[in-house]
C-alpha cells in the first residue's frame, strides 16, 4: 500500500449491538498493528461492495489522491463502492483491530444494510484518516469544551472524551431516539452529560431546543458540533449569532443530510462547508 494515501482493506473480526440502533464492528488489516489510527475525531471514508462482490472495487493507490479520485470516479456506476463517512471508535495497535460504530435505522441505505446483516470475514476499503481532509479538534487549547451531536456523533464524542486533558472541563448535549440508545461514554471528573430523548419528535428539534436553554460559557471555550448537516448549521448559526462565539472556535461536521445520501450531489452550503473545512484542516497542517 502507498504511505502517502492510506487506503486499506478491513475485514470483520466480529460485531455486537451497543444500542438497539446502534452496531460495534471490529476489524481486522494486514496493516493495523502499529498505524497511526489512535486518537480523537480521526474521520475515515468507508467503501462498501456492490451486491455480488466479495470486497469493494477500488483503485490502486499510486501515491497522488486526486489521480486515485479520478479513478474511483471512472469506475462503473454498478461496481463503484457505495461511498460513506465514519469515526473510528477505537484503535488496538497491539491486537491489530479498529472498532467503528454504525448507527442502524429503518431505511435501506448501504451502510444500514451491511452492518445489519454482517458476519465475519466480510471486507471493506477505508480511506484516511487523514490530516489533509479533516485535522483533529483542539482539545488542549480551550479552558471549556462544548459537544453537540445527535447518535451519529456518538463515536467522536467518545474518542473526545477519551482524550480530553484532566483540568478541561466539558458540556456535553447528544439527541438520541430514546432511553434504550443512551450507551456508556467516558465521564471524566469535570463533565457534564446531558442525553436529549427525541420521543418522536423531528430530527434535531429538541436538540437544538435544549442547546438554547443552556447555560455555556462562551469565553476561552471550544464547540464541537457533529450529526444531521441542517442541524449542525443551525446550531453553528446560534452559537456565532447569538452566542457571540467566533467561528474560530467552532469545529463542525455533517456527518449526513436530511432526505439525501453521499451518493446524491452536493448542495451549495455544503460546498461553502466543506470548503470552510478545508480551508482549516490545510492552514492547521501549515502550522504543524
Amino acid at each position: 500500500m502507498s504511505q502517502e494515501l492510506p487506503i486499506r482493506y478491513l475485514r470483520v473480526a466480529s460485531s455486537h449491538r451497543i444500542t438497539p440502533r446502534m452496531v460495534r464492528v471490529t476489524f481486522t488489516g494486514d496493516d493495523l498493528a502499529g498505524a497511526a489510527l489512535s486518537g480523537p475525531d480521526r474521520q475515515v471514508k468507508l467503501y462498501f461492495p456492490r451486491p455480488g462482490q466479495d470486497r469493494p472495487v477500488l483503485p490502486r493507490p499510486d501515491g497522488d489522491v486526486m489521480r486515485w479520485y479520478e479513478a474511483y470516479n471512472a469506475i462503473p456506476e454498478d461496481e463503484r463502492p457505495w461511498m460513506r463517512s465514519f469515526t473510528v471508535r477505537g484503535h488496538d495497535p497491539a491486537r491489530g483491530t479498529l472498532d467503528i460504530d454504525f448507527v442502524v435505522h429503518g431505511d435501506s441505505g448501504p451502510a444500514t444494510r451491511w452492518a445489519q446483516d454482517v458476519r465475519p470475514g466480510a471486507v471493506l476499503g477505508m480511506f484516511g484518516p487523514s490530516e489533509m481532509f479533516a485535522a483533529p479538534f483542539d482539545l488542549a487549547g480551550p479552558e471549556h469544551v462544548v459537544l453537540l451531536g445527535d447518535e451519529s456523533a456518538l463515536p467522536a464524542v467518545g474518542t473526545l472524551l477519551e482524550a480530553l486533558p484532566e483540568d478541561t472541563a466539558a458540556t456535553v448535549i447528544v439527541e438520541i431516539a430514546d432511553a434504550a440508545e443512551e450507551q456508556r461514554l467516558p465521564e471524566p471528573a469535570r463533565v457534564g452529560l446531558h442525553w436529549v430523548h427525541r420521543d418522536g419528535a423531528p430530527h434535531g428539534r429538541r436538540l437544538v431546543e435544549r442547546v438554547r436553554a443552556a447555560d455555556l460559557p462562551t469565553e476561552r471555550v471550544g464547540v464541537w458540533i457533529g450529526g444531521e448537516a441542517g442541524t449542525v448549521r443551525r446550531l453553528r448559526r446560534h452559537m456565532v449569532d447569538e452566542r457571540g462565539i467566533g467561528k474560530a472556535a467552532i469545529d463542525f461536521t455533517g456527518y449526513w443530510r436530511r432526505a439525501l445520501t453521499q451518493d446524491d450531489a452536493p448542495t451549495p452550503e455544503d460546498m461553502a462547508d466543506a470548503q470552510e473545512l478545508l480551508a482549516r484542516a490545510q492552514g492547521r497542517t501549515r502550522q504543524g
